[in-house]
């Protein structure tokens, strides 16, 4: 018996009234005339006018009055797509309730041309409500009857029941939800679908009509009982060692005993004697357990009472303070009171566990205020890893001017880098229709308090400052107008490229040569005086990039992309994260030589990426046939391993290691040639990341994302240096392990934010994330879990027999 079974509604309890959706009819009328039977079909000449009319029948008797749809002169298809409200309440129906569904036809002009007519039951064989869509095969030429038992059941008998049938029911039970959604396989399924009506409907000749009618779906499913009845057993009980259903109407509901038993456990007189209470070794076990929890697992009742019951003796465990307030009851005002004391005298915790306290769990603005001043301890490097997600949390703060808001405001006025970025977060969220009045205060407090700093050593004073960060969006602006004007160019490629080198040397002069030089916005330490025309480009693709060369102070120069028609949020996230592991991997001493490219969203479809200068390995593979071919073009040495130098091959096998652990644990997905970048000195890098925590638009991915031209570059399967690349992936893996807390309290924070593969479902994608990390294993088995791991996508990429391993070759192609 599965445990969703357990909740549901009773009929009886149920005061609307019996609604349903007549959606459309399926088949094709015959087109000739016949009188016989009552029947009389519209000729070819004449177009036919179909209605449905809807009678509910109680136990064989008609119960109200029966409903009409409009008609509907538009078929074939006759879709009418409408919501048919019946007179009668679910309350009042009985286990035989029934509706009797007619076809009518008005065309034929002689009274009412009847096409045929179908019942069915509201009720199946386990006395639970039919919910979802229901195909019911029309009885041509006969009126439904409302008989009980029916002479026109709407049901295909079981034995003329086909494949079509099945996939039906199952698709019906899809679209309530109690099937997983997997988009690839989806797509697969209603192309396999249409292809199946289409061999059934050949094979019946059209011979048979179907209404489709949609029923109202409940949270819980809603198990029929009678007004009155307090008990609901749904088969009789015999002498047969058959399972008896017996609906438990108290489970989920508000226990008076238990509550009252944990309030005098929680007693406020209570902390005197739990003041020197020491856990047993069992105990001190459990709560270890608990502490190692990752922050997205709750915790049950007799974990929150035993961290409750030995919290004095945890004060010096900082660790636990996290697990602690989860335990709380906030609803109790001393006991809440009481929690924000030991807070206070509790070891201080790291900044990363501060991150916890301010996702939306945790709404005491005690607590949040804590977790704010914790994080005044973060230098502004550490800050920075984390001002994405901080600008995202403001969404669970409960004012407007919060804590969080004035001290990032405060940091932002002491750094140039963060107050450009942190303005950019915000003005990007200033769209959000939910929160937007809250980011516009934000935005207008960093306005005034930077207006009101004092000229500084330079003579730039705040108002001058915040000219230069404005300035940017007036930079992008411009630069959105220049693309759509290259896009609505015609003609090829370097036709586009000469209309953009003319409009800013032409029309848009003023961006070769700005007034007052800007802050660029991917890094705001360096001031840009203009646009270069003639190194400025684009790239050859739907949406036109463009490739532009800024002139620094310095008179040196720096190249950006701009793109116009994509959300970079994503990407911006992604990149964030591979900054951050590169930054904890080297706290470690392991330099992985990443490339963290710089990546700001200026907005929900446009933004601004760093370019490196870099080739794709399908450009690579086009030209050179190999990436060691390519390598020796740059970095020869003869007496050298592959004839490349051991430092550039060195570069690569890290570059290499790095990226696939990384790309494992984010689930990043469409892994090709075309987005696996290098440089000329070996480094390997990823870019566009429009797929992650686990969502891939190709079938079978493979668990890491290694291709056999990496892995040949390497010397082979068998080779020491590919030995060496499984060890610095190991390595790697159980450093970023050991900072899961971390980066899973970031992605919580995320979970309020509009990104397309965090939206869709935050929880899932986070619990994805978590058990990527293998938390469950300690370091050692994880060193053989990730050897496995990289073994098994590596035999995916040569030729074998096993099926799913050809099936994951397939990925790379």
């Amino acid at each position: 018996m599965g445990a969703s079974e357990f909740r549901f509604f009773l009929s009886c309890d149920l005061n609307s009234p019996v609604t349903f959706r007549i959606e459309k009819l399926d088949g094709t009328l015959p087109v000739e005339n016949s009188t016989d039977s009552g029947v009389v079909f519209g000729a070819e000449d004449k177009r036919p006018e179909l209605y449905v009319e809807c009678a509910l029948y109680i136990d064989g008797a008609p119960f109200g009055l029966p409903m009409r749809t409009r008609l509907n002169t538009t078929g074939p298809p006759y879709s009418w797509n409408e919501l048919i409200t019946l007179s009668s309440k679910y309350r009042d129906l009985t286990a035989h309730s029934q509706l009797a569904i007619t076809v009518w036809d008005v065309s034929c002009g002689k009274g009412q041309g009847l096409i045929g007519g179908a019942t069915i039951l509201l009720f199946n064989s386990k006395m639970q409500m039919k919910s979802g869509k229901q195909k019911l095969r029309l009885w041509q030429g006969k009126e439904a009857d409302g008989s009980f038992p029916t002479s026109t059941p709407g049901k295909v008998p079981r034995h003329e029941r086909g494949e079509l049938e099945r996939l039906e029911k199952l698709m019906n039970k899809f679209e309530r939800g109690q099937i997983q959604s997997i988009d690839w396989l989806d797509r697969l399924l209603l192309k396999s679908l249409d292809k199946i009506k289409e061999q059934e409907s050949s094979k019946h000749g059209n011979s048979y009509l179907y209404l489709v009618v949609d029923f109202c779906s409940f949270e819980h499913r809603v198990v029929f009982q009678e007004s009155g009845a307090n008990l609901l057993i749904t088969s009789p009980i015999g002498s047969t060692n058959e399972f008896v259903t017996v609906w438990d109407t108290e489970l989920g509901k508000f226990n008076p005993s238990e509550h009252k038993q944990l309030k005098l456990a929680r007693s406020l007189d209570r902390g005197i004697i739990d003041r020197d209470l020491k856990p047993s070794n069992t105990e001190r076990k459990s709560i270890q357990r608990v502490l190692k929890y990752p922050p997205t697992r709750t915790l049950s009742g007799d974990e929150r009472q035993l961290l409750w019951k030995f919290r004095f003796s945890l004060m010096s465990e900082k660790r636990a303070l996290t697990k602690f307030l989860r335990c709380v009851e906030w609803s109790d005002v001393q006991e809440a009171k009481q929690a924000i004391q030991l807070m206070y005298k509790w070891e201080t915790i790291d900044v990363c566990d501060a991150l916890e306290l301010l996702s939306p769990l945790f709404e005491s603005e005690e607590v949040r205020a804590y977790a704010v001043s914790v994080l005044e301890r973060a230098d502004d490097e550490e800050l920075q890893c984390y001002l994405l997600q901080l600008v995202q949390a403001l969404r669970f703060e409960r004012s407007d001017r919060s804590r969080l808001s004035q001290f990032l405001v405060q940091r932002a006025l002491q750094n140039i880098q963060l107050a450009s970025f942190f303005r950019w977060y915000v003005a990007v969220e200033l769209t959000d229709h939910v929160y937007n009045k809250r980011y516009f205060s934000t935005y207008d407090l960093l306005e005034q308090s930077m207006k009101k700093l004092p000229p500084d050593v330079n003579g730039e004073d705040g108002n001058k400052l915040w000219q230069s960060l404005v300035g940017q969006t007036g930079l992008t602006a411009q630069l959105v107008s220049i693309t759509r004007e290259v896009r609505n160019v015609r003609g090829n490629t370097q036709k586009k490229i000469e209309k953009l080198r003319q409009l800013l040397s032409g029309l848009l002069s003023e961006l070769t040569y700005f007034e007052e030089p800007i802050r660029s916005p991917l890094t705001p330490s360096v001031l840009i005086k203009g646009i270069v025309p003639g190194e400025s480009t684009l790239f050859k693709s739907q949406l036109n990039p463009l490739m532009l060369a800024f002139r620094t102070e310095d008179e040196g120069s720096c190249k950006v992309i701009f793109k116009k028609g994509d959300d970079l949020r994503q990407d911006q996230l992604v990149v964030q994260m591979v900054w951050l592991m590169d930054r904890l991997l080297k706290l470690e001493n392991l330099d992985l030589c990443l490339t963290p490219y710089k990546v700001l969203a200026t907005g929900h479809d446009e933004g601004m990426l760093e370019f490196i200068p870099s080739r794709s390995l399908a450009q690579i593979l086009s030209e050179h046939r190999s990436i060691t071919s390519y390598l020796q073009k740059f970095h020869p040495d003869e007496h050298a391993p592959f004839g490349i130098t051991a430092t550039c091959l060195e570069t690569f096998i890290k570059s290499c290691a790095g990226y696939s652990v990384i790309t494992y644990i984010l689930g990043i997905g469409d892994r090709h040639l075309d987005n696996l970048l290098l440089t000329d000195d070996g480094r390997l890098f990823h870019v566009d990341f429009a797929f992650i925590l686990g969502r891939d638009p190709k079938p079978f991915p493979p668990p890491m994302k290694l291709c056999k031209e990496m892995v040949e570059a390497m010397g082979g399967a068998e080779s020491q240096y590919y030995t060496r690349f499984k060890s610095y992936c190991c390595e790697a893996y159980n450093i970023l392990r050991k900072s899961s807390n971390l980066i899973l309290n970031l992605f919580y924070l995320m979970a309020g934010s509009t990104i397309p593969d965090i939206a869709s479902d935050p929880e899932k994608g986070i619990l994805k994330l978590q058990e990527k990390f293998r938390l469950d294993m300690d370091d050692e088995a994880c060193i053989h879990f990730f050897q496995d791991l990289i073994n098994e996508s590596v035999s995916a990429l040569f030729p074998q027999m096993v099926e799913t391993i050809h099936r994951w070759a397939q990925y790379w192609r």
